[in-house]
């Protein structure tokens, strides 16, 4: 990409790594030049926190926010009620009002950290479109909206394309749902003046399709920008650990092992992430990503305490790099690291030593668990765990015991009151 920006938000993300496609880069580049422009992203609420793969597009509305616009962080209430078919293999499990409220209550909590609310021309807003989509008149819609929508183009989109191809069932209800996030985007230029959506390469279909309705409704000129979709430099999935999804609630995952998933980083992605997940000067993040050897994990260290101060405040990152370093350093306990508390009747006679590994997350099933054992990458109390057949008894339990899967991964599990 050879296009040179003038405002300063297409000059960071371009120079930071965000940026992957846009539909005008020129006539979006002119209207953000121009004075504060309103652009959102949509969320939908499938689950109780965001996670880790969320987090790139999150930055991307804090810098914009930062370089002085206006972001909407659009709750898919109304959506969610659908579920988004892009690039899944299966339809999304379809959950009731009262989930989907509570879930997006719980990510409000996020978004906060990163983002200002307010009132202000550059404040952020939060908007669920539930407020226009639950009281569609079907047959109005149909009318109204639907008439400008090819099924032939729809079919030619990748999202669905690819479901199609592997021969997989795609309900006419997923089917609506590129029409109604279209419908998104009309209705927040109407009602916000919104000028641009953002969100993830596989976005790119659901954004164009709103560009192209509300030009033909409206008569206006919009926007769309995607971010790559990421993958770590040995092919995984960001956002995806052993123990699955990296989540952004605190009480989903602890702020020490979110400290932990950034600390362990590849060194070959570090400069990138440095880039994308912090606010350092971009010089520094090439240096830092550059350094070799030992110097690679203090780097590393930077990343983390970086990141985690974003979400989770400067405290806590420093308490989780204060753990890790008593965890790795001094051999000891560590006073931040997860911790499974079970009560005396929840003990009972006994806890399984392969059921601890599962229950504080350091293994995702009984089976990898044991597995982990019989390859010798599990510890007791900093001793290697040889018998998958060991319970923990009261007696054993009578000092917390530490679990460790490999040199990096570390939990707790005591008694309350213990």
């Amino acid at each position: 990409m050879t296009y040179h920006p003038k405002s300063e938000f297409m000059a960071v993300i371009m120079e930071r790594g965000f940026l992957a496609d846009c539909t005008d880069y020129q006539g979006l580049d002119e209207a953000l030049s121009a004075g504060p422009v309103t652009a959102y992203i949509g969320y939908d609420a499938t689950a109780r926190s965001l996670h880790v793969g969320h987090l790139l597009n999150i930055m991307l509305l804090r810098w914009f926010q930062k370089t002085g616009h206006r972001p909407i962080t659009l709750m898919g209430g109304g959506t969610t009620k659908v579920g988004d078919p892009s690039f899944r293999s299966e339809e999304r499990p379809l959950l009731g009002p009262a989930e989907i409220a509570a879930n997006i209550a719980a990510m409000k909590r996020v978004f906060a950290r990163y983002l200002a609310y307010g009132n202000g021309a550059t404040d952020a807003a939060m908007l669920d479109n539930a407020d226009w989509l639950d009281g569609l008149n079907y047959l109005d819609f149909l009318r109204d909206i639907g008439r400008h929508f090819s099924v032939n183009r729809m079919l030619s989109f990748e999202s669905v394309k690819s479901r199609l191809d592997r021969e997989q069932s795609l309900s006419f209800l997923e089917f609506n749902y590129m029409i109604l996030q279209a419908y998104d985007f009309l209705e927040l230029y109407r009602r916000e003046g919104c000028l641009l959506q953002m969100g993830g390469s596989d976005q790119w279909g659901n954004i164009v399709n709103g560009i192209d309705l509300t030009r033909r409704v409206l008569d206006r000129e919009i926007y769309g920008l995607t971010t790559p979709l990421l993958t770590t430099s040995d092919g995984r999935k960001m956002g995806k650990s052993q123990g699955g999804a990296v989540w952004l609630d605190g009480e989903m995952l602890s702020p020490y092992e979110f400290w932990q998933f950034w600390r362990n980083t590849t060194d070959a992605d570090v400069g990138r992430f440095l880039k994308l997940y912090t606010e350092l000067p971009v010089a520094e993040c090439e240096r830092l990503g550059s350094l070799g050897g030992a110097e690679v994990n203090e780097a590393k260290i930077v990343l983390a305490n970086e990141v985690t101060t974003l979400l989770h405040g400067a405290d806590a990152a420093r308490a989780a790099e204060a753990t890790a370093r008593e965890v790795f350093e001094k051999g000891g306990v560590g006073a931040d690291l997860p911790t499974l508390t079970l009560s005396a009747a929840e003990l009972g006679d006994g806890l399984s030593v392969v059921q601890a590994i599962v229950r504080t997350g350091l293994a995702a099933s009984g089976k990898e668990a044991k597995r982990l054992i019989a390859e010798g990458g599990a510890r007791i109390d900093d001793a290697p765990l040889t018998d998958p057949g060991l319970v923990l008894d009261a007696g054993r339990l009578a000092t917390p015991v530490k679990l460790s899967a490999g040199r990096k991964r570390h939990a707790l599990v005591q008694l309350s009151g213990g």
